[in-house]
């Protein structure tokens, strides 16, 4: 299994002691942050794209694009770009960038995205949500594997016999696509043949195991090689030396941003009875100590067989001390261990 990192790199005051950053110092951050996951032995750090005050990174291929210069091994990519309000062909264009530069680890993940602002910001209708994302998937998916296209849909004007350069490093850029639990996103996937990423922010992990056995069927009925499946499974993550340390350490920051976006979604604020039950061995967030973070991933590979796991280590701002502490126990405490369980299940298989 794959593990790593994603972040939507927020830029809000700290939820102790009131203090904001400057968004250059969340920057500089952000560099050491991938710094240190690539250090720490982790295969990939993903980064969001928003459009809102408090998440500081519009445009994730620039920032991957610096993260390139400052490592050698670990993927880059997106988490997510939000394809609806996009031209495709720009996107590919940037990631192929981005591969250049990083010799061959660039990676899309194209989502329809959480928020709205991008839709308004960019002229494009939200009635047509669903429908704009999956024309435009298309069109990126025909760009990624042929260098001259011909297309035609109703959201981009016609592209007749023409190139999109530079291509990547890659004979193809990886393209994943990311759902938040609607059948019909997991199906679209599975059609395509595409890596799905599954994001679990909430209640239990168990009930979104027939979104992955969905996935699995319909990837094997399109006729896709499942040989070739990937499955990843993206969730709020923290880790410190012990379990009421983490606890303590990550709930303000939680709790305001959470309780924040509820109030735009009507949904009650977050209680310290709720984060507590989904820390528990069986909810939706990963963190406590080293130990407790190896039990639930391991735990979560048993209901979904995934092949990759994202860790979306901050959910609003926290001091970097903290953060980069966690993803140091990440990489040198808990992907050890994961990955030691993984071969010997594994190892029995083959047996």
């Amino acid at each position: 299994m794959e593990l790593g990192i994603y972040t939507f790199v927020e830029l809000t005051p700290d939820a102790v002691t009131g203090e904001t950053i400057t968004a250059q110092q969340r920057m500089l951050n952000l560099m050491e942050e991938i710094t240190l996951t690539e250090q720490v032995g982790l295969d990939v750090f993903a980064i969001g794209e928003h459009h809102r005050p408090e998440y500081l990174v519009s445009s994730p291929a620039v920032v991957l694009a610096a993260a390139a210069e400052k490592t050698s091994r670990i993927k880059l990519s997106s988490a997510v770009t939000v394809l609806s309000s996009d031209d495709p062909v720009r996107v590919f264009q940037q990631f192929a960038t981005v591969d250049l530069l990083s010799n061959g680890r660039a990676e899309i993940m194209a989502g329809r995205g959480s928020f709205i602002e991008s839709f308004p910001l960019f002229g494009y209708d939200l009635h047509e949500y669903d429908t704009l994302f999956s024309e435009k998937l298309d069109l990126l998916v025909k760009i990624n594997q042929q260098e001259k296209i011909s297309w035609n849909g109703r959201h981009r004007p016609a592209i007749n016999n023409l190139g999109v350069y530079p291509r990547p490093t890659q004979q193809q850029l990886p393209i994943w696509v990311a759902v938040g639990g609607t059948p019909e996103s997991v199906v679209r996937a599975a059609n395509l043949g595409l890596p799905m990423a599954l994001a679990i922010i909430g209640g239990t992990p168990e009930r979104f195991a027939p979104y992955t056995r969905l996935y699995k069927d319909s990837f094997a009925k399109a006729g896709h090689n499942t040989a070739t499946l990937q499955l990843g499974i993206n969730s709020h993550t923290y880790i410190s030396d012990n379990s009421q340390q983490a606890a303590d350490e990550f709930y303000p920051s939680y709790a305001r941003a959470m309780s924040k976006i509820g109030a735009e979604r009507g949904w009650p604020p977050t209680t310290r009875e709720q984060y507590e039950y989904m820390r528990s061995p069986k909810g939706s967030l990963l963190v406590g100590s080293p130990q407790q973070v190896v039990d639930k991933i391991l735990y979560e590979h048993e209901l979904f067989g995934h092949t990759r796991f994202l860790a979306q280590m901050s959910v609003a701002s926290m001091p970097h001390k903290q953060m980069m502490r966690s993803i140091e126990l990440f990489g040198t405490k808990v992907a050890p261990e994961v990955r030691k369980a993984l071969k010997g299940k594994v190892a029995d298989v083959v047996a």
